[in-house]
C-alpha cells in the first residue's frame, strides 16, 4: 500500500465511497434544516440590533447555524468518514484506526468544551443577555460531540425515544429553539431600545 495519497487520489477514493445525496428526506429532517435557517436568521437579526461583543456573538452563532444548516442535508461527515477511510486503507493502519478514532473524537469534544468555555469567558459579562442563547448553544454542541462518538452505546443513547422524537433530535432540536428565542428576545429588546 501507498503511504502517501495525493489530493485527486483521496477526492475520488472519497466519491467512490460517498456520493452528495439528502441526508435526511424525512419531514423531520427538512423541519430541522428550516429550524437551523430560522435559528441563523434570526441570529442575524439580533446582530444588527446590538453592538459589541454582543453583536460578534449573534454573528458568529448565525455562521455556525448556518453551517449546520447545510450540513443537515448535505451529510458533509460522512465525507469525511469516508476520506478518513481512504487514508486508512492507502497508508496501511485500517485495522489499527480505533486509536485514531478515538483521538479524532476526543479532539472533537476537546473543541466542543473550548469553544463552550471561550463563548461563556467572553460573554461573561453580557451573559444575562444571551443565557438561553448560551444554553442551546451548549446543548447543540453536546449534540455535535455525541454524533462524532458514533460508538455504539452512544449511538443506542441517543437513538432512544422521547416522546414522538429521539434524544439526538431532542438535543439537536432543543438547542435550536433555545438559540431562536434568545435570538428572538434579543431582537424585541433592540426594537425597543431603538
Amino acid at each position: 500500500m501507498a503511504d502517501a495519497m495525493g489530493p485527486a487520489a483521496l477526492a475520488a477514493c472519497t466519491a467512490d465511497g460517498w456520493s452528495p445525496v439528502i441526508g435526511d428526506p424525512s419531514a423531520l429532517g427538512w423541519s430541522t434544516v428550516a429550524a437551523y435557517a430560522l435559528a441563523a436568521i434570526l441570529c442575524a437579526a439580533a446582530a444588527v440590533r446590538t453592538g459589541g461583543r454582543v453583536r460578534a456573538f449573534w454573528i458568529l452563532l448565525a455562521a455556525i447555524l448556518a453551517m449546520l444548516c447545510l450540513n443537515k442535508q448535505l451529510d458533509l461527515q460522512s465525507a469525511l468518514t469516508e476520506a478518513g477511510r481512504c487514508l486508512a486503507r492507502a497508508q496501511g493502519w485500517y485495522a489499527e484506526r480505533g486509536g485514531v478514532q478515538l483521538r479524532f473524537i476526543l479532539g472533537v469534544a476537546a473543541i466542543c468544551v473550548a469553544t463552550l468555555v471561550a463563548a461563556l469567558w467572553t460573554m461573561r459579562r453580557e451573559v444575562g443577555r444571551v443565557w438561553l442563547a448560551l444554553t442551546g448553544f451548549a446543548l447543540l454542541l453536546a449534540f455535535v460531540g455525541t454524533r462524532a462518538a458514533s460508538f455504539h452505546h452512544v449511538d443506542r443513547f441517543i437513538g432512544l425515544p422521547v416522546g414522538p422524537l429521539r434524544v439526538n433530535g431532542v438535543m439537536e432540536l432543543g438547542g435550536i429553539a433555545l438559540i431562536a428565542l434568545g435570538a428572538a428576545a434579543a431582537v424585541r429588546r433592540g426594537a425597543r431600545t431603538a
